[in-house]
């Protein structure tokens, strides 16, 4: 029997394959762009699994699909790859995958819906992460990222076979596994595009394409003697002459600057005066004394304040003359029985209750008397 050919390509255009997919009756042979075999999987009807195998050796499992009336299993057997398990829910009309197991927390959601998967990240309710769409006539598969309406992520070409035979739950799921793509394929293929758009090479690391390659000429190579520019030094006749005979050239034109610009002497250690023009005289030579005459002279003794003139009977006469007896209330001259008559017409003589007909010794011996 023929094999299908399935085609996937980057983006909405036909103009940059990505993977192609040999889809037949023992399984799918996944090839990428320089048809190279990256992953191959096998087919076992009578035990209803589906195995995914090491293209370098064909003979090695290392994933296995379980098929049940409930959903699939997945079985890795690579260390920190947990199992994931799709069961279906609502007659089928959904797919909910669960990392770790069947008690596991909901990683996404798979919902069918009219023309085609809605797939759901984070949960039960999180948002919608991207779309498999089912074109019209059953030749392609379109999946947008973000919804309905969302960027084309990919889009799958089908040659000899129809893409409505993948709207079925089952066969949903092995199109699911056999097209998935991991982070370090994803990052291959980038890595791949960029190569492309530099012109086939990856190019230095940290170097741009369009960076200038050739010779560069820095400030020594410009200047004349003593850092004078070219320019300056061509209108004298004793400045044109550059290392003349027996004259050994600058240090600084020995050194190799590896194309960065330094200024003549601009690193070397200077003493700078600091401060007013008069005032450049180091801090070592002024004496102690006349350091802190400055500040000896400005001491003055502090005068008394407005305040102190004023007595101290003066200032606390204010606060006696507002001082004054308080009033009694008028609660003051109410009687206390008056206070407390109105609680005690309020109380009602208490009668006794049903407890009391009862004798000491039925309550002691819980057994009722006749």
């Amino acid at each position: 029997m023929t094999e299908s050919v399935i085609t996937e390509f980057t983006g909405g255009q036909r103009d940059s394959i990505s993977r192609v997919y040999h889809y037949g009756v023992s399984g799918v042979r996944v090839l990428d762009s320089h048809d190279v075999t990256r992953r191959l999987y096998r087919f076992d009807p009578s035990s209803n699994t589906m195995t995914e195998n090491d293209p370098a050796q064909p003979g090695k499992i290392l994933r296995r699909f379980v098929f049940d009336n409930y959903g699939m299993l997945e079985e890795t057997f690579s260390f920190g790859q947990p199992p994931r398990t799709f069961r279906y829910e609502a007659g089928g009309r959904q797919i909910v995958m669960r990392e770790g197991g069947d008690y596991g927390a909901v990683g996404k959601t798979f919902s069918f819906e009219g023309s085609g998967v809605a797939e759901t990240a984070f949960g039960r309710d999180g948002s919608v992460e991207r779309v498999y769409v089912f074109e019209p006539g059953g030749e392609a598969i379109t999946i947008r990222s973000g919804g309905w309406y969302g960027d084309i992520e990919r889009k799958l070409v089908c040659e000899r076979i129809n893409a409505s035979v993948f709207r079925e739950p089952e066969a949903f799921l092995q199109f699911l596994m056999f097209t998935e793509k991991s982070a370090c394929e994803t990052e291959a293929e980038i890595d791949e595009q960029v190569a492309k758009i530099r012109g086939g090479s990856a190019g230095e690391p940290g170097r741009s394409r369009f960076a200038y390659t050739g010779p560069r000429h820095t400030s020594d190579d410009n200047a004349g003697p003593q850092g004078m520019p070219a320019a300056r030094a061509q209108g004298r006749p004793d400045m044109n002459v550059q290392n003349p005979p027996g004259r050994r050239p600058a240090a600084r034109a020995e050194r190799d600057d590896s194309g960065i610009d330094f200024i003549p002497d601009a690193d070397s250690p200077r003493d700078f005066p600091r401060g007013s023009p008069g005032a450049r005289v180091q801090s070592t030579a002024i004496p102690l004394e006349e350091r802190f005459r400055s500040s000896r002279d400005e001491d003055r003794t502090l005068a008394a304040g407005r305040s102190a003139s004023i007595p101290l009977e003066e200032r606390f006469r204010s606060s006696r003359e507002e001082e004054r007896t308080l009033t009694k209330g008028k609660s003051a001259s109410i009687p206390l029985d008056e206070r407390f008559q109105n609680a005690e017409d309020d109380r009602e003589q208490l009668t006794p209750g049903r407890s009391t007909q009862i004798s000491y010794e039925e309550r002691k011996t819980g057994k009722r008397t006749q």
